[in-house]
């Protein structure tokens, strides 16, 4: 069996349909084992025998709508993957404050963007620092920009099959896999 996390996009909690216990009912229906949710922001961690994330993410991504009525966009890395990222230590001697936000966005596809890295982004207050196996990390300075601004960015140089999460979120989501 191996771990996995599902990063859903654009999950609300105010939605009765998009509540951890219904998530977690979806992909407990679907087969997989030891689901849990962790925080109400559409972070779904389960085990399963199957190696192929694709399959997995179609799965899911036809469930959803089925069960609960709602799309989502669902992006799938294994506990080996989110390890391998924050091994990789990409923010080195930054820090999440009150004044930084350190972001992880997770791509679905490989990107053909053109982005070269590290890019500052002209006029902004944010810098993507590089991607890692399909994941971007990049800084907020929150004095001046906040991270919907990001997304938004990202959305339109990426597309929509994109979602964020903080560093620490991440960091999380990999010590709830343990």
């Amino acid at each position: 069996m191996t771990k996995y996390v599902a990063l859903l996009r654009g999950i609300a909690p105010t939605n009765p349909n998009m509540r951890n216990d219904k998530l977690r009912g979806v992909f407990e229906k679907l087969g997989f084992e030891n689901v849990k949710t962790v925080i109400s922001s559409g972070n779904v961690i389960f085990e399963s025998p199957s190696r192929s994330i694709r399959k997995l993410e179609e799965s899911i991504e036809k469930a959803l709508p089925e069960e609960l009525g709602f799309k989502s966009t669902t992006i799938i890395r294994s506990q080996g993957q989110l390890q391998k990222l924050v091994d990789q230590n990409p923010f080195k001697r930054r820090e999440h404050s009150q004044k930084s936000s350190l972001n992880v966005t997770f791509l679905k596809k490989k990107s053909r963007s053109g982005i070269r890295f590290p890019h500052k982004i002209d006029n902004r207050d944010y810098e993507l620092l590089g991607m890692y196996d399909g994941a971007i990390c990049s800084v907020i300075e929150l004095t001046g920009a906040k991270t919907p601004d990001l997304m938004v960015w990202l959305e339109k140089k990426l597309g929509k099959e994109i979602t964020t999460r903080t560093w620490k979120t991440v960091e999380r989501r990999l010590k709830a896999m343990s």
